[in-house]
């Protein structure tokens, strides 16, 4: 009989610890002091214990990766997806523009005389940063959406490939791109300061509305604001790439995940932003491009385009032949 009492007492127990009205006479693990969501909001992370000296490994779970792991696998590509729909759209309407509008041509032919537009460092300068952000821009792209884009064109083992190099190229590049950017600021920021001409340069539509050329000095509204897109922008896309570039030098993970979520959004809208820049010094404008060419450019182009710069440099060559 007894040892029929202490068998439908172990059976009976599990029951009544499973009642509601129960007493709690031991660990509950549904109460809310361990919820799994609310323990992990109130530590931020969960830690182990390590013998190595780096004490990050130590780091067992942190709640804010899967944001930024939703980040990457969720809002980048589908940021960069609208980037090349815009893009698209955007090469169909400047090719519109392109039609109905033309070319911005210079007035009655050109002067046969040129004038030196810019001189040979501030091409290397320019073409420095140009190269280096093309490469960046397409590199950064594939890791981006390569894997949804070429990936299926290209197969595994050539996107692997491509990929594997786009990567180191990233990582290098990324210095030439920001030397770049400061020889660019300590050249021509003199030239860049905003001014009340600018504002007459926007609401004239910048010569491209219409046959009157706003007067502008060196730079004009549009390539003041192409300027600092690329300075500012691009002196924060140097910064937290190279935060990422030497992970935890500077700030914890929380940092860097930051650091990366800017990196990718701003890499994007530079990349819209430069297809303007792009447009018009290239098949937009006659005589744009010799600017950054031989650096050498129709007289009459930069009357008609910098006239206020054209007068400051006539004057400076009048006085040094006065003298």
């Amino acid at each position: 009989m007894i040892r029929i009492l202490l068998v439908l007492a172990m059976m009976m127990a599990p029951a009544m610890a499973q009642r509601p009205d129960a007493p709690v006479t031991g660990f509950n693990p549904t109460t809310a002091s361990v919820n799994e969501a609310q323990l992990l909001d109130a530590l931020k992370q969960v830690n182990g214990r390590v013998s190595i000296p780096d004490k990050k490994s130590a780091v067992l779970i942190q709640p804010e990766g899967k944001n930024w792991r939703d980040f990457q696998r969720g809002v980048v590509p589908w940021l960069a997806g609208l980037l090349v729909l815009g893009t698209l759209a955007a090469l169909a309407a400047l090719a519109v523009f392109y039609v109905v509008r033309g070319r911005v041509m210079m007035e009655g032919g050109g002067s046969g005389e040129t004038i030196t537009r810019f001189g040979g460092f501030e091409r290397f300068m320019h073409w420095l940063t140009a190269g280096s952000w093309l490469v960046l821009a397409l590199s950064g792209l594939n890791l981006a959406v390569g894997k949804h884009v070429l990936l299926p064109l290209i197969g595994e083992s050539a996107f692997s490939t491509l990929t594997a190099l786009g990567k180191i190229a990233h990582n290098y590049i990324a210095f030439p791109f920001t030397t770049g950017i400061v020889l660019m600021f300590l050249v021509w920021v003199r030239h860049n300061i905003p001014n009340a001409m600018d504002i007459s340069w926007f609401r004239q539509g910048g010569g491209l509305i219409g046959s009157a050329h706003p007067p502008a000095g060196k730079f004009n509204g549009g390539q003041k604001a192409i300027f600092w897109i690329v300075v500012l922008g691009g002196g924060v896309m140097a910064a937290s790439g190279f935060l990422l570039l030497f992970p935890f030098s500077v700030t914890d993970i929380a940092g860097m995940q930051t650091g990366q979520m800017v990196h990718g959004v701003l890499a994007l809208l530079m990349i819209a932003a430069m297809l303007s820049h792009i447009y018009i010094g290239s098949v937009g404008m006659e005589g744009a491009f010799a600017a950054m060419g031989t650096g050498e450019v129709d007289l009459q182009w930069a009357k008609a385009h910098h006239s206020l710069w054209v007068e400051e440099v006539e004057a400076k060559t009048k006085g040094v032949a006065a003298e």
